[in-house]
């Protein structure tokens, strides 16, 4: 796989595993180290988030307080910058709500992505800011 569909495969692992409630899955797609912030609607900065640990927290909680399916869509993928183990990469993010037999946008957003090619050879989040357009 080229290093491109890697680095979109790290993406797509993250949103699918969220939708899915795979903890696991989610959790290898974030280095040890990795660091999460997020901001709503030009509003604080939340976080950062320091570490798998704290990452995964935020996501198990998140998760815990929802009574939806949630569906993590994204496009646009642009790679910024990259060498042989590391990357910037942008994204957009259309987070779509399915209850009750409707289907919902709650918000679209943009991630700004840093990954690195660990020892293993797998591509992983070193750092993750999420930009919402709108809270939810």
């Amino acid at each position: 796989m080229s290093a491109r569909g890697a680095i979109e495969n790290v993406l797509n692992r993250y949103s699918i595993a969220y939708d899915d409630n795979d903890m696991a899955e989610m959790a290898d797609t974030f280095t040890e180290g990795a660091v999460l912030s997020m901001r709503i609607a030009g509003g604080d900065l939340i976080g950062p988030f320091e570490g798998k640990t704290a990452v995964m927290k935020l996501m198990t909680d998140s998760l815990a307080s929802q009574t939806d399916q949630r569906r993590h869509v994204t496009t646009n993928m642009a790679i910024r910058k990259e060498t042989e183990d590391a990357a910037t990469v942008s994204s957009y993010l259309t987070l779509i709500s399915v209850e009750d037999g409707k289907a919902t946008v709650l918000s679209t957003a943009r991630y700004d992505d840093e990954l690195v090619r660990e020892a293993d050879g797998a591509w992983r989040f070193t750092k993750r800011h999420i930009e919402l357009d709108l809270p939810y």
